[in-house]
């Protein structure tokens, strides 16, 4: 009879599976293993929790994905930040226990808040976007990256994330703090309502939101994640 906290019993089923399903795998809805051979992937920097095998990992360089990227990485200090991991062997990565999300573009683009993303494949170009706007440095979300181009991604929530559809005369409203992603056609504007209360700590969702029009998608999750752009 196998006992209720037989250590064998846990390490059969919590251990890594062979799943052979490509170079993103999850391994579970919060850890993602990613299978190199000979090649490289994009992560988010101190993203990797384990790794087995011959891999290398490189910071991003400065000049790397040109001087608009660089200006923009300087001023923002906003999670965009990368690192080159290359060889052959298994990465496993992770993100404050964060629930993790993959997908396939098939030449096409997405917006992506910078703290959020994962990984994503080297055939993808990355873009920081700069949204001109007060609001967007009150709440955090004054950069994001737009992933364009055909390749896996990695994206992380906390908890489920919920995609609202956005349709001609029928905009969608969101907090900064949870918007997570937005399809690459969007570009939203900020909806303000801002009080002298609105500059010290943490603003609302009620005094900024985000407003999206036109045919597309937003992607938000049941969580505030303030992060402090401007450093």
């Amino acid at each position: 009879m196998v006992e209720r906290y037989d250590l064998d019993g846990f390490i059969a089923a919590s251990e890594q599976k062979e799943l052979n399903e490509g170079i993103f795998e999850l391994e579970s809805d919060r850890m993602l293993e990613v299978n190199l051979n000979n090649s490289m992937v994009w992560t988010k920097l101190g993203a990797m929790v384990a790794y087995r095998g011959n891999l290398k990992f490189i910071r991003e360089g400065i000049f790397e994905q040109g001087l608009g990227n660089l200006f923009k990485k300087m001023i923002s200090n906003d999670g965009a930040k990368l690192t080159k991991v290359e060889g052959t062997g298994k990465l496993y990565a992770a993100d404050y226990g964060k629930k993790i999300t993959i997908f396939q573009l098939r030449n096409q683009s997405i917006n992506v808040n910078a703290n959020d993303i994962l990984a994503f494949e080297p055939t993808l170009k990355n873009e920081i976007k700069l949204t001109r706007k007060i609001a967007g440095m009150l709440s955090g979300g004054l950069f994001n990256v737009v992933l364009s181009g055909t390749g896996l991604v990695a994206i992380t929530t906390y908890y489920d994330p919920l995609t609202l559809i956005v349709k001609p005369n029928e905009p969608v409203f969101s907090d900064p703090n949870a918007t997570v992603a937005w399809s690459g056609n969007l570009q939203p504007q900020f909806k303000t309502d801002i009080q002298l209360k609105t500059f010290f700590g943490r603003g609302s969702g009620e005094s900024i939101q985000m407003k999206f029009e036109g045919d597309g998608f937003v992607v938000i999750q049941p969580y505030e994640e303030v992060v402090n752009a401007l450093g």
